[in-house]
């Protein structure tokens, strides 16, 4: 199966995947292309599968240190411009202690966003980065930790990448990759005992119906929307409406995922439009994370509304089988 397809389908694997014991806690692990993605995407489904016992491992992919400091309060801070690598780092830290999440870092080199010149020319990616490395040598490291971390289910972007930045595209890659290749072992010798997740998601969290109703919100609440231009050059695409399979109610987390976002403070304007509708608002109108469930070996679970409610919908074992 490609790993760039135009639509990924919900498709179901014939490979075995390794069911929770009764007892064992559920594992999720979200697969992220920088510093501070997992804040802006996902950031309260994980706080709150930390607060009901999972466990959650983020896995960032590149340093960020070819990212731009986006807050204008930092913009001209000498010390950050010299070591943004090391304040990224303990930027990351300091959101994984807010969330509750495990961290660990894939080592690879931020590929950056080439901006074309005056003639409209794209310089190339930066030599060795991320996301020109061969995809296997990319994959290993992430097949490794799947085969160590043992996820039951994992997170990431679709082929697209969300947006289209050369690093979240190969996390996407690189994901699919991992995700497909972990539970054989005739894949990636020596790099750990076979692990077969049994789901994978796809972040959807700029949906249109999404954008729709807090737009809608920020205008009932007098306020100036964010999303007004976001909406005006939106693309409709037939397509899209089948992307959402998964909501995940954690409204309640809003304030930790947002507490998450502020840490990388280099990376968000804090009076920018992340934080520009209250959350009790946001509860109110939109009070889910959203998904695409792109790969499972788990049968599928909707409710009547027909979308999962629950990352680990099929997954959880039965208390019954817990006290037996």
């Amino acid at each position: 199966m490609s790993p760039t397809t135009t639509l990924e389908p919900i498709v179901t694997l014939v490979t075995a995947a390794a069911r929770p014991r009764p007892g064992e806690p559920l594992r999720l692990m979200a697969v992220h292309a920088h510093p501070d993605d997992e804040s802006s995407k996902g950031a309260a489904t994980m706080a709150r599968y930390v607060a009901e016992g999972a466990e959650v491992l983020v896995v960032t992919c590149t340093g960020g240190e070819r990212g731009d400091v986006l807050n204008p309060r930092l913009a001209h801070d000498e010390a950050v411009l010299a070591d943004i690598a090391g304040v990224r780092r303990a930027e990351m830290a300091e959101a994984a202690r807010i969330l509750g999440v495990e961290q660990t870092w894939l080592g690879f080199h931020d590929s950056g966003l080439p901006e074309p010149d005056e003639n409209g020319v794209t310089p190339p990616l930066p030599e060795g980065c991320f996301a020109i490395l061969p995809l296997d040598e990319a994959a290993a490291p992430l097949v490794r930790l799947v085969r160590e971390f043992r996820p039951h289910v994992m997170t990431t972007y679709d082929e697209n990448g969300g947006y289209p930045h050369p690093d979240h595209i190969r996390t996407h890659e690189v994901s699919m990759r991992a995700f497909e290749a972990a539970g054989d072992p005739a894949q990636f010798p020596g790099t750990g005992a076979p692990w077969q997740p049994s789901k994978l998601y796809y972040h959807l969290t700029f949906h249109k119906a999404r954008l729709v109703a807090l737009h809608e919100a920020s205008l009932a609440e007098g306020l100036e929307s964010p999303y007004a231009d976001w909406l005006a050059n939106w693309e409709d695409k037939p397509e899209d409406v089948a992307r959402l399979t998964t909501r995940v109610p954690c409204g309640e987390f809003f304030e930790v995922r947002d507490a998450a976002l502020r840490a990388h403070a280099t990376q968000v304007d804090p009076d920018g439009r992340w934080f520009h509708l209250p959350t009790d608002v946001q509860r109110r109108v939109w009070p889910t994370e959203d998904y695409q469930l792109a790969r499972s070996l788990v049968p599928d679970v909707r409710g009547g509304d027909g979308y999962e409610d629950d990352l680990f919908a099929g997954l959880r074992v039965p208390a019954q089988a817990i006290t037996a």
